[in-house]
C-alpha cells in the first residue's frame, strides 16, 4: 500500500510541476504578443518603420572618447546604448535652423547594389529642394573640429553619395532615404 501512495505522490508532484509549467509558458507569451502589440501600434501611432532604435556609435556625442552615457546624463548629445524615440515627418517640416536643428535618422546611402542597408543617426545642418526633392545637408554632433553648437563649415559636413538617381545630390542626402526625426532619448 506504502508504494502505492508514493507512487501516486510523485505522479502528483509531476502534475504540479507541470501546470507551473504551462503557467510560465502562458505568462511568456502573453509578454511576447504584448511587446509585438506595442511594436506594431508604435509603428502606426509614430508613422515610421523603426520607432525605437538603439544608438550604436559615438558620432553623436560631444563627450569624445568618453560617450558611454555615465559621463553626462544631461549632456546635449546621445549616447551609445541611448534608445532613441523616432518620428516620421514630412521633410518639407524639418527644422533646418541649427543648432537647434532637428536630428534625423536615414537609410545609409548605398555606395553600390551589394550594400547593406544601414540606419544613420544626424544633425541637419541645411535643406535645400530641388526638383521637387528635398536634400539635407548634415553632420554629426561629436564628429570634427566645429562640434555642437558651433556652426561647422561645409568641408566638415557628412558627404553624401549613392549610386541610385536622387538618392544624394553636391554631398546631401535625400528624403527618400529619410526614416524619421528624433523626438525624444531614453539613457
Amino acid at each position: 500500500m506504502r508504494f502505492f501512495s508514493q507512487k501516486s505522490g510523485s505522479k502528483k508532484v509531476i502534475q504540479g510541476n507541470w501546470k507551473k509549467f504551462l503557467i510560465f509558458l502562458l505568462i511568456l507569451a502573453a509578454i511576447g504578443v504584448g511587446f509585438l502589440c506595442f511594436w506594431f501600434v508604435s509603428k502606426i501611432i509614430l508613422n515610421t518603420e523603426y520607432p525605437i532604435l538603439p544608438v550604436s556609435s559615438s558620432n553623436m556625442c560631444l563627450l569624445q572618447p568618453n560617450c558611454d552615457g555615465l559621463t553626462d546624463l544631461f549632456e546635449h548629445t546621445l549616447h551609445i546604448g541611448d534608445l532613441i524615440i523616432v518620428q516620421g515627418v514630412n521633410a518639407k517640416n524639418v527644422s533646418s535652423a541649427y543648432p537647434n536643428s532637428a536630428i534625423l535618422v536615414f537609410h545609409s546611402p548605398q555606395a553600390d547594389s551589394t550594400q547593406n542597408d544601414a540606419l544613420i543617426i544626424t544633425r541637419v545642418i541645411a535643406k535645400e529642394e530641388r526638383n521637387g526633392i528635398i536634400y539635407f545637408r548634415t553632420k554629426s554632433d561629436g564628429v570634427g573640429s566645429h562640434l555642437w553648437p558651433e556652426m561647422p563649415v561645409v568641408s566638415e559636413c557628412d558627404r553624401w553619395y549613392d549610386y541610385r538617381e536622387n538618392y544624394t545630390w553636391n554631398d546631401m542626402i535625400s528624403e527618400k532615404l529619410l526614416v524619421g526625426k528624433v523626438i525624444s532619448r531614453i539613457s
